[in-house]
């Protein structure tokens, strides 16, 4: 593995997460662009079977750790269990998907090998073989570059959505090998009591495929079942802008922003959203983007696909009953 790429991928009772996928989709291209190969490292629980899943993408192999230090995620047992992997294979660049596991134990890691970390990118280059990364700065205003000076390796984590998992590379027939780790010296300082969902009975928007998300144009939350009905007959979840959460019109679980969560569906349709950049940085990797505003001139038409100018309270029932319509033909 000495000098090439080592993706850490991410994964939740056994299965691959989208967010491992895109960071293996992430080594996949920086590998071509380099023409290095790509190996991947699967941590915790069930590992095992997730490294498996992990070994049908095109990458060279696929190692991983179970051991009873990583039953549970803490970021002693985790920065630990890749440092060894680490300084056994030295990998020139350390790849992971920007989760909030990843934000947790990633900087240790890299404080472990005296390095610097090039967090929460949303894109990178190749300039003569060395490799320059973006991301963004001032609440997203201004898109930066960095690059590494340092002797590797370098560690490097991509935004949800900057590289889609689409992109990946799969019919491999990588090798899936036990890490043969020995944390028993390791000292977890975090004892987990209970694993619990954060809002429970309540949906995952970053597992949707399609979001209808609606903003402060709604104007009364009495409206709120014109767009409720779009998300319906389109077999989507529904979303919101920062307003209408904090208006107690949705609930905070719902929100899609810097201050709430980050998608990367494959449709995702802003209702009455002008566009403003805390809300962009939460979306912005969906695939495909559908605006809806009154205000021709509002950002959010400067990052959509397709664009409807017009007033969202003729144009979404119009569109709810096109909708119908064509599935009943």
């Amino acid at each position: 593995m000495a000098n090439d790429i080592l993706v850490i991928v991410e994964q939740n009772d056994g299965k691959v997460s989208r967010i491992g996928w895109e960071a293996l989709a992430a080594g996949q291209e920086i590998g071509a662009s380099v023409n290095m190969e790509v190996h991947a490292l699967v941590l915790g629980q069930n590992a095992a079977a997730a490294a498996k899943e992990a070994a049908t993408a095109k990458i060279q192999s696929v190692a991983f750790a179970e051991n009873k230090e990583l039953a549970y995620y803490t970021p002693d047992g985790f920065s630990a269990a890749a440092k060894q992997v680490i300084e056994k294979n030295a990998p020139r660049y350390v790849l992971v998907g920007h989760s909030y596991q990843a934000r947790d134990y990633l900087p240790k890691l890299a404080t472990a090998f005296e390095r610097s970390l090039i967090g929460d990118c949303i894109g990178y280059r190749n300039e003569g073989g060395n490799l320059v990364f973006v991301r963004q700065t001032f609440q997203g205003k201004i898109n930066a570059d960095y690059a590494f000076t340092s002797a590797p390796p370098y560690f490097i984590s991509f935004q949800a959505g900057a590289i889609s998992s689409d992109k990946l590379q799969r019919g491999g027939s990588a090798a899936v090998v036990d890490a043969g780790l020995d944390l028993s010296g390791v000292n977890i300082r975090t004892k987990v009591m209970e694993i619990f969902e954060g809002v429970k009975g309540k949906v995952d928007l970053t597992k949707a495929e399609i979001i209808v998300s609606v903003g402060r144009g709604i104007k009364e939350k009495d409206k709120l079942p014109i767009v409720e009905e779009l998300a319906k007959v389109m077999g989507a979840e529904l979303a919101a802008s920062r307003p209408v959460c904090d208006d107690g019109w949705l609930p905070l679980d719902r929100q899609i922003g810097s201050s709430g969560q980050t998608v990367s569906p494959k449709l995702y349709v802003a209702v009455g959203i002008s566009g403003a950049i805390q809300h962009i940085v939460g979306m912005k990797g969906s695939r495909v983007i559908v605006a809806i505003n009154k205000d021709e001139r509002a950002p959010i038409f400067d990052l959509a696909d397709y664009g409807i100018v017009g007033d969202l309270f003729e144009v979404v029932p119009a569109l709810t009953a096109a909708i119908k319509e064509a599935k009943s033909a």
